[in-house]
């Protein structure tokens, strides 16, 4: 058990309320808000290029920035690697496309510095272009997804707006605390798959925490499984610990663990077994009573490492 005293006496009961990811997504618009952050350290600062090699290097079919190898037809009217694989003809003149590489273009590439796209967001760095792609898939002012695990939600956004988003649109349960004693119940306990019950985010230590519980099939055997996600980056994840309890009739089960970030998936976390994982006849032996219902008491407690 953590260190430092006892869990919570309030005791939430969750009911799964939603199945098999069928969810409709409310209001995504309204909360796909980026919020502006501070800026942080970068690979260079300064004023980026600015000229029109910048605009012909954009796909005139898709609008997306061409990286090698560039394509171009006959005509010279250039053209990315994707929209070459699903056209035949140059979109621009009709005329058949061939297997011509525009290496002038791909030449005067190399000589740009342009801003990270996440500029609004406090990335205040200027990089090479043809760095700025690999920079822009792990820059730390890029906007989360929603950790909300039943529905395909595509809203993005910081950690606030990510919060506001799951109060107002997903009406998900909030806490403030470290500690909790959790009950999840469900009434026909044999049916397992993609069960999954409300997210819980608990306010603790000026952060946020998402707890997942659900129930699924991990090979051909039935389990429950509950974990921790963290709102924010792995490295200020690492700098908590919490532990999952589930007891009944003198027996007990924990699980210690490290929260992980909302930049993992939940399916990631989940099929990784990163979590408090119980089988079905044992939770419902930890449930008591006739064995037909699933009354499941999880306590858990966060803490900072």
């Amino acid at each position: 058990m953590a260190p430092g005293g006892g869990v919570c006496e309030e005791v939430i009961e969750s009911r799964p309320k939603f199945m098999n990811y069928e969810i409709s997504m409310a209001k995504a618009d309204k909360n796909n808000s980026l919020v502006k952050s501070t800026a942080g350290s970068g690979e260079k600062h300064g004023m980026p290029s600015r000229n029109g090699v910048h605009d012909l290097l954009e796909c005139p079919e898709c609008t997306s920035l061409m990286y090698p190898p560039i394509h171009q037809c006959p005509n010279g009217h250039t053209l990315c690697t994707n929209c070459k694989r699903v056209h035949k003809r140059c979109p621009t003149c009709q005329f058949e496309l061939g297997n011509i590489r525009c290496l002038a273009l791909e030449k005067v590439a190399e000589s740009l510095e342009l801003p990270c796209r996440y500029q609004s967001l406090g990335c205040h760095d200027i990089f090479p272009y043809y760095g700025k792609l690999k920079h822009e898939q792990h820059c730390r002012f890029r906007p989360y997804n929603c950790p909300y695990a039943s529905c395909e939600c595509s809203v993005t956004g910081d950690i606030p707006a990510l919060v506001a988003h799951l109060k107002e649109d997903h009406m998900v349960d909030m806490h403030d605390g470290s500690t909790f004693n959790h009950r999840y119940v469900k009434s026909n306990p044999h049916e397992v798959e993609n069960a999954m019950w409300m997210l819980t985010v608990f306010n603790c230590f000026g952060r946020q925490f998402c707890l997942h519980f659900e129930a699924f099939s991990l090979g051909m055997a039935p389990v429950y499984m509950a974990f921790l996600r963290f709102m924010g980056e792995d490295n200020d994840a690492k700098k908590f610990n919490y532990t999952l309890e589930v007891s009944a009739f003198g027996r007990k089960l924990v699980w210690q663990g490290v929260p992980r970030s909302i930049r993992d998936s939940h399916i990631k976390v989940r099929d990784s077994q990163d979590g408090l994982i119980i089988p079905r006849n044992l939770a419902l032996f930890f449930s008591g009573g006739d064995r037909q219902e699933l009354k499941l008491r999880i306590t858990g407690r966060i803490w900072k490492v």
